[in-house]
């Protein structure tokens, strides 16, 4: 009898193994199928894709949209380093800006904590707008063509205060009371206790941080003139294909053939091009993230 209740259990685990391995597998490779298709697509022809449309395959194999891309490699590459350096420096700052403010935030003893949770979740509902911003950063900033102008605004994200507040809210209380009692202050119990032990949250704050760091084009566009010769990666490319759309909307005029502009192409190869070192990074943090994810969800 026993005997046959443990093959039970065990025909019903390997069953439920099977489906749920088989419908993570499916749901990856549906995630998968597009990132090949964009690079399939960059490594297509023009002609084959006004042709014959996207494919997983390419059907006329063609390197020309990477070649107009990387025509100048010296901008390129700034462009890159411009992005790169902004990235890295801004998620280190913004990163130790919003953890210090989530920990500050859960502290019972901080008087004002519940008016100033009201006032950064209120920024979220209600903005000054555009054109307040603009004159912010322009006339009283005066960071017109300034790398910094597109590294303030991304420092603090409300979002990521009340994320990062919630995750050390979970900490108990009496960790850092008897840190106290033997003498830390503030600031050493928040470097030596609360960072190391909210690692998971601080990786996955960091990669939000970078995320919107290394997409960042928008402020870029507002406050960076076609004057500076280095602009962030996403603009750069964002003006490549512009430029590419220009050219062959005026073709008629010009004698060019839409073939001889691989516009299409161009957008998958510079999708390629601004997202593969995220793609090769993001496994390095991946353990980190999904922790971040699931603190909190179960409590002892």
């Amino acid at each position: 009898m026993e005997n046959s209740a443990r093959r039970n259990i065990d025909f019903s685990t390997i069953m439920v193994r099977i489906i749920g391995y088989g419908f993570i597998g499916f749901f990856a490779l549906c995630c998968l199928l597009p990132f090949v298709l964009i690079l399939s697509s960059s490594l297509t022809s023009e002609r084959a894709i006004m042709e014959s449309g996207f494919s997983l395959w390419p059907k006329e194999f063609s390197t020309f949209a990477y070649e107009i891309v990387f025509k100048n490699p010296r901008l390129v590459i700034g462009s890159y380093m411009v992005t790169l350096i902004i990235t890295v420096v801004g998620t280190a700052v913004g990163l130790f800006i919003v953890a210090m403010t989530g920990y500050a935030l859960q502290r019972q003893d901080f008087l004002y904590r519940n008016k100033i949770s009201f006032y950064i979740y209120f920024t979220t509902l209600f903005s000054g707008g555009l054109v307040p911003f603009y004159l912010l950063i322009t006339q009283y900033l005066h960071l017109k063509d300034n790398y910094l102008a597109v590294l303030l605004p991304g420092l603090l994200s409300p979002f990521l205060i009340i994320m990062m507040k919630a995750f050390v809210k979970s900490i108990p209380h009496e960790i850092t009371e008897s840190a106290k009692m033997d003498g830390a202050g503030d600031f050493t119990i928040f470097l030596r206790i609360i960072l190391p032990m909210t690692t998971p949250a601080l990786a996955t704050i960091g990669l939000f941080i970078a995320l919107g760091y290394w997409n960042e084009w928008y402020n870029s566009m507002l406050f960076l003139s076609p004057n500076m010769e280095y602009r962030p990666l996403q603009l750069f490319l964002y003006n490549v294909i512009t430029s590419a759309d220009f050219i062959r909307n005026s073709a008629a005029s010009s004698n060019v053939t839409p073939q001889d502009i691989p516009l299409e192409s161009m957008k998958m190869a510079t999708a390629i091009v601004a997202t593969g070192p995220v793609i090769l990074f993001y496994p390095f943090v991946q353990k980190y993230f999904i922790q971040g994810i699931t603190v909190g969800a179960v409590k002892g």
